[in-house]
């Protein structure tokens, strides 16, 4: 079993020196870093520590979030590396996933991840629905309204092409087809 750590910092202002002295106090073999947002879903550093673990190792971590850009992405990446067989640890946290109390903390943070995930769904389709009884409809609104379809529809008799129509009356050529259709939303007035 090696332990591995990993650390990242935002920006090069920042130094990764209290990191990487905790995880060398901590007993990591090797250190990865890398200087880049954590928003920033490729990370180089973290890459190559993913590809450097084995069965078995432990990737260790100063903190939660210098791994995961959120909680989702947190708890998908230990999940990633409880199915190869490798453990996490998060030292300021006290996380340890090769113990049977992290593993247990770790599932709890899963559970509030998916909760989480669930309320925002649910206040997502009360709030539309709240607006559809208020006569809302969701989405853009139409680029191609009454009067430009009926302008669309009198240069188009008077023999000009979809795109010419298009150009001269300001919108994209697919909305205009869409609307010629009748596959968009009901053209508004304008």
């Amino acid at each position: 079993m090696a332990l591995i750590g990993y650390a990242r910092v935002s920006t090069e202002e920042q130094d990764t020196a209290l990191q990487t002295d905790a995880l060398g106090k901590a007993g990591c073999e090797r250190i990865f870093t890398d200087t880049i947002s954590g928003t920033i879903s490729e990370r180089p550093g973290l890459s190559s520590a993913m590809k450097f673990l084995r069965e078995n190792d432990v990737l260790v971590v100063w903190r939660l979030d210098r791994l995961g850009r959120s909680l989702a992405h947190l708890i998908e990446v230990v999940a990633g590396l409880d199915a190869r067989g490798i453990g996490f640890r998060s030292l300021t946290e006290a996380i340890d996933t090769t113990t049977s109390g992290g593993r247990l903390i770790f599932h709890v943070f899963g559970a509030l991840g998916q909760f989480e995930r669930d309320l925002i769904q649910e206040r997502t389709r009360a709030g539309l629905s709240a607006a559809a009884a208020r006569g809302r409809k969701g989405g853009r609104k139409p680029v191609v309204t009454s009067d430009k379809l009926q302008k669309a529809r009198t240069l188009l008799a008077q023999g000009l092409n979809v795109r010419e129509v298009a150009t001269r009356l300001k919108i994209g050529k697919t909305a205009l087809y869409n609307a010629l259709r009748g596959t968009d939303q009901e053209p508004q007035q304008s």
